[in-house]
């Protein structure tokens, strides 16, 4: 069984609002630090800056159930999929990043990636909890 971790954070709205702008390709460089370079659609597929060089995304759950699984496509060629849910509760909801740890990677660098997830996940809460400029509906 592979190691990993659930990183989660609550968000003051419900989640379907939640999962229609986290979903959304065209917001990902609003919250997630790692596609801040911007994010282009080329047909049917979506291609970030990402500082490994360009990375393909797409969604893969069904967004408007809260499932915002994706899957990346490296430079290498290499696909890694993101597990991603943004859980209902109440007026509320709960955003959960299943982080897997891959083969071969070190202690500090899982370390590493899981604050990063964190601070996207904060980054998210404080994009739809304050606003944010540019954001895409």
């Amino acid at each position: 069984m592979s190691e990993f971790r659930h990183l989660t954070i609550p968000i003051s709205l419900p989640a379907g609002d939640v999962a229609a702008f986290a979903g959304n390709p065209a917001n990902l460089p609003l919250w997630a630090e790692g596609l801040a370079g911007g994010i282009r659609a080329e047909g049917e597929l979506w291609i970030a800056s990402s500082p490994m060089g360009d990375v393909e995304v797409s969604f893969v759950g069904d967004v408007a159930e809260g499932i915002l699984d994706h899957r990346v496509t490296l430079p290498t060629g290499a696909t890694v999929l993101n597990q991603f849910r943004i859980l209902h509760d109440g007026a509320h909801s709960l955003a959960v990043f299943h982080l897997r740890r891959e083969p071969g990677v070190s202690d500090e660098d899982f370390e590493s990636d899981a604050a990063a997830v964190q601070r996207d996940l904060e980054t998210l809460r404080s994009v739809l909890e304050h606003g944010a400029q540019g954001s895409v509906d």
